[in-house]
């Protein structure tokens, strides 16, 4: 600013102007501003927004089959703020998938909603352990069916949802991009905001209670269950080859009063094959297995309730991905 100034009062001068000419130039110095990046801003932010999409036709076609049709929206938004030795971390998951068969009704492939917040502090600038909280929100966007039934809904919205609050270590590596953390105090909290689904005893809340004669309720089920536990969550995301990324996330945890060392696991793993800037193909998986979640089956036209069974998911995919 102050070299720009000094040049053009030399030329005014210079040139003899005017008392006016003067004060016109004095109004454009206070009028000139020099924006600045804030590149220095502690927050850290990253948007993607996706959407695969898979179909299949046929038309007289002499070996048979059904057309299809398949669509996966995703999003994944993070957040991060780091100043000193502290760090905030968010990260918000939202994937909602749908497929359409001639002959058959639109059915759910795909339902998550995903929040997590960690927040941490190390001792000094070198190391990667951090004194943390963590806090995580799990739950789905539409109801969910066993299907062919479509009449009777197994899963709702809060129904089930989990959070999980507690306190414990993080190890965090930007270099290795691995993320580990230990809490060996941890609230785990399962929600079921139905009370059909309640009265059931679905997802480990406590059941209702009827009389054994009459059949008349006696307690209405419980809609909310809680307990304390020790959890292990991990991050790692790479390229391993020239535009090939591998990620993977396993969540661990194990509830000390009830039947401890019976872990609950949900582990994700992904292939991202990258083709360019907007089109990506991906491969994964995603396994579960919870001892709260009893699996239903179709039995005599109805629904029966067995015991809990590993629920595993694949995906394959291609389609389009916008980072901003």
């Amino acid at each position: 600013m102050k070299p720009f100034r000094f040049l053009l009062w030399l030329y005014v001068f210079s040139m003899g102007a005017s008392a006016q000419t003067k004060d016109t130039i004095i109004t454009i110095q206070k009028q000139i501003v020099i924006k600045v990046p804030d590149s220095l801003s502690p927050w850290q932010r990253k948007n993607t927004i996706g959407f695969d999409l898979s179909e299949i036709a046929f038309v007289n076609w002499s070996a048979g089959g059904t057309s299809s049709v398949s669509g996966l929206l995703k999003g994944n938004f993070t957040r991060i703020y780091t100043k000193g030795n502290f760090k905030w971390g968010n990260e918000m998951i939202l994937r909602y998938g749908v497929n359409k068969q001639d002959g058959i009704e639109l059915r759910k492939t795909d339902d998550a909603f995903q929040f997590t917040s960690t927040a941490g502090y190390r001792r000094d600038s070198v190391s990667n352990w951090y004194h943390s909280a963590k806090f995580s929100f799990n739950t789905q966007f539409t109801n969910g069916y066993n299907y062919p039934n479509t009449e009777v809904a197994i899963s709702k919205p809060l129904a089930p949802a989990y959070t999980f609050l507690g306190v414990g270590a993080e190890y965090s590596n930007k270099e290795k991009k691995i993320n580990l953390y230990i809490s060996p105090l941890t609230l785990k909290n399962t929600m079921v905001l139905d009370q059909r689904l309640a009265d059931q005893g679905a997802f480990g809340v406590e059941k209702a209670v009827y009389d054994a004669v009459s059949g008349e309720l006696i307690r209405r089920g419980r809609q909310m269950k809680t307990e304390l536990g020790f959890l292990f969550t991990s991050h790692f995301k790479r390229e391993i080859f020239r535009n090939i990324t591998f990620e993977h996330r396993l969540n661990l945890y194990s509830d000390y009063i009830n039947k401890f060392g019976n872990i609950d696991v949900d582990w994700q793993a992904q292939l991202d094959l990258v083709v360019n800037q907007y089109v990506k193909a991906n491969i994964g998986f995603n396994l579960i297995y919870d001892d709260d979640i009893k699996a239903k089956e179709e039995q005599d036209g109805g629904q029966i309730t067995v015991g809990p069974k590993v629920q595993l998911k694949q995906v394959l995919g291609i389609g389009l991905v916008y980072n901003f």
